[in-house]
């Protein structure tokens, strides 16, 4: 690249951004198998290893897992709408609402009008809701504690603080 087409001093050629760097040291290393490297594939393994043995505690408290991640995210917010809840438990909203019958059925979520929007429907937990998803709050908080056991308190904190930045919607 000719002088007059380099960037300002102090900031990176167009193909040296930091992002870019990081992606392409990861390229460049080859010999490794890839799944060793690729970020998609090391949050999967981790989200494995933190919910493989989890899993078995919602499973015997009678939840499934979407079940318990709706009544979970309910817990700690206002009432919300179910495209919200979709999006926040990771589902489609047709799987929400369908799985919201049930959850009606067994008393542990309402359902209810938006004052702001008649033709919105939002989710509330119950009581019994309540009642039902903190034993596993406690235990979900308890297990992720002893996973992430060999971390220090900083690198915890610097790790959710990554994660959460990552999740952002671009």
């Amino acid at each position: 690249m000719s002088a007059a087409h380099d960037p300002p001093p102090g900031r990176p050629k167009a193909d040296q951004s930091p992002r870019g760097a990081a992606t392409r040291a990861a390229a460049e290393r080859g010999g490794e198998r890839f799944t060793h490297d690729y970020l998609g594939y090391l949050l999967g393994q981790a989200n494995h290893a933190l919910f493989k043995d989890f899993d078995a505690q919602v499973r015997e408290a009678g939840l499934g897992s979407l079940e318990w991640r709706v009544l979970a995210v309910l817990s700690g917010e206002p009432p919300m709408s179910v495209g919200r809840l979709a999006h926040e438990v990771l589902s489609q909203q047709p799987t929400v609402t369908k799985l919201l019958q049930r959850l009606v059925a067994q008393g542990w979520v309402a359902l209810q009008d938006d004052p702001a929007d008649q033709r919105r429907t939002l989710v509330a937990i119950t009581p019994a809701g309540r009642e039902k998803v903190q034993p596993l709050l406690r235990r979900a908080r308890a297990h992720e504690a002893e996973v992430l056991g060999e971390l220090s308190a900083a690198e915890v904190q610097r790790l959710k603080a990554q994660l959460r930045r990552l999740a952002q919607p671009r």
